[in-house]
């Protein structure tokens, strides 16, 4: 290679890189048409990084606010800085956009919404089950029993490998993913969902990747504090007026017995003792939820069976409900 050639590559590379400072997304679209280009797992990764610069899980404030400016001008023109677009023209582009795709309508945007947004590759895009969440975390659990084989409380890379190719498999996409394009697909999941960094998934990180379709002990009804496992010891007896109703516990008990046996047992029990977890612990793994679940049967589980029958889980609701209008 000549000097001059040498020279040009190494221009072309510093233009390359100033262009993607000033614009993140202009690399990814195409230079005639400014139409998005398909993007692989790794750099839908890389655009998920760059803008969710605090690693919380959203792209919000300040940097939905740059997402949107870039998003926005790299589609119109090369020489169109973020700057060119005005705080008006944010405002109302925020709102436009928010309507379109904050699915939850939280006001900011989460790693699900923005693979929505995104052109992505369609093997990749499945592994985010837009249309399949989970029915409830009675589900979840039998999930996680199977994929977590060594029983460490963790799903470790090969784990997860073998819950990724299996969920292609049910969607019939299994014979366009090669070998090594499902190890990128793994890599890529690690790197979104494990927010700690360990190389494995505790329950919370898979939560976020297995999404359930509602807790429904997320409802106003049920909120309360952060002394769940004492509060469930101290009130289990209390008595009083409440907001919660026989509709809300028949709701709540048919939810979690999946088999209509009468009890809540087994990967029925744990699904509904991750709800309340979740309710007042944002990371947790199997060791808190093993913890969460001897505290609260040593308070409510008067027979020692193991299970919670229809009485028992009526003390815990009503704790719950109780402590939530106390509050009030």
């Amino acid at each position: 290679m000549s000097e001059d050639q040498e020279a040009a590559r190494a221009a072309a590379k510093r233009i390359n890189l100033q262009e993607k400072a000033n614009n993140f997304m202009r690399q990814y679209r195409d230079p005639n048409s400014r139409e998005l280009k398909k993007l692989s797992a790794n750099q839908f990764m890389e655009v998920w990084s760059h803008y969710d610069k605090d690693g919380n899980g959203y792209i919000e404030g300040t940097e939905l606010d740059g997402f949107l400016r870039e998003f926005v001008s790299s589609a119109i023109s090369s020489e169109v800085s973020p700057e060119a677009v005005s705080d008006a023209m944010l405002v109302e582009l925020m709102k436009c956009f928010m309507e379109a795709y904050d699915d939850n309508e939280d006001g900011k945007i989460d790693i699900r919404e923005l693979a929505h947004l995104l052109p992505m590759e369609e093997n990749f895009l499945l592994l985010f089950r837009f249309d399949n969440p989970l029915e409830s975390s009675v589900e979840f659990m039998k999930i996680w029993r199977e994929y977590d084989t060594d029983g460490s409380g963790y799903i470790e890379a090969d784990e997860l490998k073998n819950f990724l190719r299996d969920l292609l498999k049910e969607a019939k996409k299994m014979n366009d993913v090669s070998e090594d394009k499902l190890i990128e697909y793994t890599d890529t999941m690690l790197q979104v969902f494990d927010s700690n960094h360990d190389g494995k998934l505790q329950l919370s990180e898979m939560a976020k990747l297995l999404p359930v379709k509602e807790n429904f002990l997320c409802r106003q009804v049920f909120k309360y504090g952060d002394e769940v496992s004492h509060r469930f010891l101290k009130d289990r007896h209390a008595k009083g007026a409440t907001r919660l109703t026989k509709e809300d516990i028949e709701r709540v008990f048919a939810l979690y017995d999946r088999d209509n046996n009468g009890t809540i047992e087994n990967e029925e029990l744990r699904g509904f003792l991750k709800d309340l977890l979740e309710l007042v612990k944002k990371d947790y793994d199997a060791q808190d939820l093993h913890d969460f679940e001897e505290t609260i049967m040593r308070g409510v589980d008067y027979n020692e069976d193991g299970k919670i029958n229809k009485k028992e889980l009526t003390m815990i609701l009503l704790a719950l409900a109780k402590h939530n209008t106390d509050e009030a």
